[in-house]
């Protein structure tokens, strides 16, 4: 057996340094872990927590890795395939059940073979085929040759991936659990995933508060009805924020415009350090660094003498790195965040809106 879930393990960066644990040690390092010790018992540890159950640890092919919870595809692949996918759980759902579900497809014979197909140590193309959900190999000279001089021409619904052979990589099962296993969670999914947990803490359920204006039938699950449209949207479940730094907090919901002036992508404040000047959002995403696809943190660095600036303000540096996603493919037009959030300033750029139903919660929590 190939691969292994390392259970109770919650340190992420911590955890890739280690050669291997026990699980006597997993419990001490679940204490180091608790979100309290660095963010203290109110929302910033609330989200962080919800935050920290999209990553878990696997032994795979003789290898302790850190996963994060894979980005749900976007429509624009399913489009140009000619077809319509249904994605585990709608790419809506909770960190546990698609934790369950990732599970079963590394334990998977389909993907051993990819390990060992990975793993022969010959150079290769990997070959996704996303509508029919498999794989297959090339170790054409020309087909490697076009991959190293980045004359990539699959279509979106075919990525094709160039491997060395040495051995599998958390960025391959990425690129498989995208491809093949169809799960993980969109922007809007985690964003309400999230937000979910900020309510569960106060007492409250968002499905109850929320589901009507979502539009979601009684009895269903408010979360497969939420999309960025409805935090875009002009209802009465949020309040706009005017987005200077000082008005922000943490549960705030960013959103990005798209060419249309449509919101097309959403993320929410964990944490605004009026003193250091940092802002951190968390979101998920597959226009990012390969090892960042997915459920990842990002930053925001401002001048704490002016917390009066807009986000949109030029000095404002948002340090997350726009990138295809995957190597050869169409690039963002956006280098970083910020410039997606100024982006369509003739729609006013990006904004910043919050939950109204979330308000009581929230000062319950600052309370702590």
């Amino acid at each position: 057996m190939r691969f292994r879930f390392v259970p109770s393990l919650l340190v992420i960066g911590l955890l890739a340094a280690l050669p291997a644990i026990s699980q006597q040690a997993s419990n001490p390092l679940s204490e180091f872990s608790d979100p309290s010790r660095v963010w203290g018992t109110g929302v910033e540890a609330v989200i962080e927590e919800a935050y920290r159950l999209c990553f878990r640890t696997y032994i795979i092919g003789g290898k302790m890795m850190n996963l994060r919870m894979p980005f749900a595809q976007n429509h624009e692949r399913e489009t140009i395939a000619g077809q319509a996918w249904e994605l585990v759980e709608g790419g809506k759902g909770d960190p546990a059940a698609l934790w369950l579900s990732i599970g079963g497809a590394l334990r998977s014979g389909d993907f051993q073979r990819y390990i060992e197909a990975l793993s022969d140590g010959r150079e290769k193309v990997i070959i996704f085929d996303m509508p029919n959900r498999n794989w297959s190999v090339s170790r054409d000279f020309f087909d490697i040759a076009r991959m190293k001089a980045d004359a990539y021409r699959q279509l979106p619904h075919q990525p094709w991936v160039l491997v060395p052979g040495r051995s599998i990589g958390e960025t391959d099962v990425y690129n498989y659990l995208y491809c093949v296993g169809w799960v993980g969670m969109d922007c809007s999914g985690f964003v309400w995933n999230v937000l979910s947990s900020i309510a569960r803490s106060g007492g409250a359920d968002l499905t109850s508060l929320l589901g009507p204006s979502l539009g979601a039938p009684p009895g269903s699950a408010a979360a497969y009805y939420v999309g960025t449209w409805f935090f875009n949207s002009n209802n009465r479940a949020l309040i706009s924020v005017a987005d200077e730094i000082r008005n922000l907090r943490p549960a705030d919901i960013l959103l990005f415009r798209g060419a249309d002036g449509g919101a097309v992508h959403s993320a929410i404040i964990q944490s605004v350090n009026l003193q250091t000047g940092v802002i951190r959002y968390l979101q998920s995403t597959d226009e990012a660094p390969p090892g960042e696809r997915g459920v990842h943190e990002s930053f925001i660095y401002f001048d704490p003498a002016h917390p009066e600036l807009s986000l949109k303000d030029s000095s404002v540096r948002w340090a997350q790195k726009r990138y295809p996603p995957f190597p050869g493919e169409i690039s963002s037009p956006f280098s970083d965040d910020g410039e997606r959030y100024r982006a369509y300033g003739e729609y006013g750029g990006g904004r910043v809106v919050r939950l109204r139903a979330l308000e009581p919660v929230i000062e319950k929590l600052g309370q702590r």
